[in-house]
């Protein structure tokens, strides 16, 4: 039986201990490989234990990336990426661009990294080569800890959205963490200062959306769009607006924004749906919580990003009136 939560990481390797104690468990499906077996074989034991998305072992068996070493399962869990050819080390590289903000790590282990994006910072590239996103920040951060994984975001925040963003640090955590995010099992919760005060201080608003025909960067509510389900909350009434808390069912663009400035209470600041921008030059909207299981041990995990200083002025200026 393999014993999971004793893993171990050895450089590239992740070694799993193996136990003949009891008959079943993790692993424990047919004859156990021995060392020095057929990787053919280690493949198809691993394939029959139903452990990983066979997926995953497909591609550890392409690379020579199984092995059994004593009683001790080895896989190639943390390849590192070719700084000299992944277009996000070549950036890294590279040093930051002008301007370029310090961004905060919230969380990291050797599967997963999360980031507190500012505001005006882009997730990932809008063109080849563009410099100050997101991305190039998350493989700096690898590369200046000396241990440059293939990092990938799986899931994005608009431009001058801030708040946490989850990154996978390997290819098992990228899968299952994918996986995740079309099951809708990773909780994102949002702050907004809105136009007003809503009616309903709670509610659920369940309207398509979809791409407005007379202006390419904008959403609508339309009957023809994607299925789009966002809950709100209303923490704080403020002068002439509200504070509101806002969760996602799903993750159409610009789901937030589209929505409360359907109901009338557009996003202080969000100039593109109607907003004042008086008070802010960008849509007021943070990214206050993020939950998800982590892609090895199944741990929920809580990651909460602080309140931005623009965020909180914003609001300081409102209760003054």
């Amino acid at each position: 039986m393999l014993k999971l939560e004793q893993a171990k990481r050895q450089g590239e390797w992740l070694a799993i201990p193996w136990t003949e104690a009891g008959s079943a468990g993790a692993g424990s499906a047919g004859d156990t490989p021995k060392a020095g077996s057929h990787p053919h074989l280690m493949r198809q034991w691993l394939l029959a234990s139903s452990l990983f998305p066979d997926k995953w072992v497909g591609r550890l068996f392409s690379v020579g990336g199984i092995r059994w070493e004593g009683s001790s399962l080895l896989l190639l869990m943390f390849p590192r990426a070719n700084v000299d050819k992944d277009k996000l080390y070549v950036l890294a590289k590279q040093p930051p661009a002008a301007g370029s903000p310090t961004v905060p790590v919230l969380y990291e282990d050797d599967y997963c990294l999360v980031l507190d994006k500012p505001a005006g910072m882009p997730v990932h590239e809008a063109f080849a080569g563009q410099r100050g996103t997101l991305d190039e920040a998350a493989a700096r951060h690898c590369m200046e800890r000396g241990d440059p994984l293939p990092v990938r975001h799986i899931h994005r925040l608009d431009e001058d959205t801030s708040g946490p963003v989850l990154y996978a640090k390997n290819d098992l955590a990228q899968l299952r963490l994918d996986e995740a995010m079309r099951e809708k099992a990773i909780d994102r919760r949002y702050l907004a200062l809105v136009k007003g005060h809503l009616a309903k201080r709670s509610g659920t608003i369940n309207l398509p959306i979809g791409k407005d025909r007379h202006h390419r960067a904008r959403r609508i509510v339309t009957p023809g769009g994607d299925h789009a389900v966002t809950h709100y909350e209303t923490m704080e009434q403020l002068y002439g607006a509200s504070l509101l808390r806002v969760q996602l069912e799903t993750g159409r663009t610009h789901q937030i924004r589209v929505h409360l400035s359907h109901l009338g209470h557009p996003l202080i600041g969000d100039g593109l749906y109607g907003g004042d921008t008086r008070l802010l030059k960008h849509q007021a909207l943070h990214g206050e919580r993020l939950l998800f299981a982590h892609p090895w041990t199944g741990e929920q995990i809580e990651v909460l990003s602080p309140v931005p200083e623009w965020l909180q002025a914003a609001m300081n200026q409102l209760r003054r009136f």
